[in-house]
């Protein structure tokens, strides 16, 4: 059974269709990207998960159940859906407290969660004070006190240093090898590409994807980048066999519509110098811009 089952899933408000028969699972033990553009219906997902808001149809289930019906949900599931939410004139530690009180969660789980998450330091300073990245570790924190097998987290890097990214992928894959299912939404594309073990893509609350970083980027070229001093004679070359190429700087073509062995042979016949010659791959952002330019609006 997965961890999360999102499956035939509509949201209806009024005449507007949010979500629409979409359907995905994250299995325990790995770490999904959710992607879309801005109005996909990523958040309006994630509150459904999480109870929050009402599927018209269809299931979103969290080890098997609706969120409504676990027994004891900050010990099955935490979420960070925004870094807002927290009162200014509360310290980091209190602001916990609240959190943890109606669930039975010791006190002393609170002074873990702060370490875990690298605040121990500023565990009795106001929030108020805080900086974007410092409220994202501190929600972050919140999701952890039950010690949940299931993470759900909404743009978690905004805010975050380049060492902040690091530390939170890091930690995010430790949980996941320690058995988590993690659930995580995102405009960071090349973040979740080295982080993420599958993704899941919609767009206007339609799936348009689903798989790992790999199958949606195997097998397919950006290009052959070439280096070289001579970049209009080496343009002139390849016009000659039907090629184009993009000049994308000084000393530096981009050719989209041959492989590396034809751009080589150019080269050669025509006795240029070239410094690089280097197959350009498709990333993930490629990719998602692909899978989501053209896609028809859910009607």
């Amino acid at each position: 059974m997965a961890a999360i089952s999102v499956q035939d899933v509509t949201k209806r408000f009024g005449d507007v269709r949010a979500v629409q028969d979409l359907s995905f699972e994250v299995e325990a033990g790995t770490i999904t990207g959710f992607l879309g553009p801005n109005g996909a219906g990523k958040t309006t997902t994630l509150r459904m998960l999480l109870g929050l808001v009402r599927p018209t149809s269809g299931t979103a289930l969290v080890d098997g159940v609706p969120y409504e019906r676990l027994g004891h949900p900050a010990f099955t599931v935490g979420a960070a859906l925004e870094a807002t939410g927290f009162h200014p004139g509360r310290t980091a530690r209190d602001h916990l407290r609240v959190l943890a009180r109606p669930h039975g969660i010791p006190a002393s789980r609170v002074d873990a969660v702060l370490e875990e998450v690298d605040l121990t330091e500023a565990a009795g300073r106001r929030v108020g004070g805080f900086s974007l990245g410092m409220r994202q570790r501190l929600g972050l924190a919140g999701a952890l006190l039950g010690d949940p097998a299931v993470l759900v987290l909404d743009e978690p890097a905004n805010g975050l240093d380049p060492a902040g990214v690091h530390w939170l992928r890091s930690f995010l894959r430790a949980r996941a090898n320690a058995g988590a299912a993690v659930l995580v939404s995102s405009h960071q594309l090349a973040e979740l590409a080295l982080s993420a073990d599958r993704v899941v893509i919609i767009q206007r609350g339609r799936l348009v994807t689903q798989g790992t970083v790999a199958e949606l980027t195997r097998g397919q070229s950006a290009g052959v980048r070439v280096a070289t001093p001579q970049v209009h004679e080496l343009r002139a070359a390849l016009e000659a066999r039907g090629i184009t190429a993009e000049a994308t700087g000084d000393q530096e073509l981009l050719v989209r519509d041959a492989g590396p062995q034809v751009v080589g042979q150019a080269v050669a016949e025509a006795g240029l110098v070239v410094y690089e010659l280097a197959v350009v791959r498709r990333d993930l952002e490629a990719a998602f811009l692909e899978l989501t330019e053209n896609q028809e609006p859910a009607s």
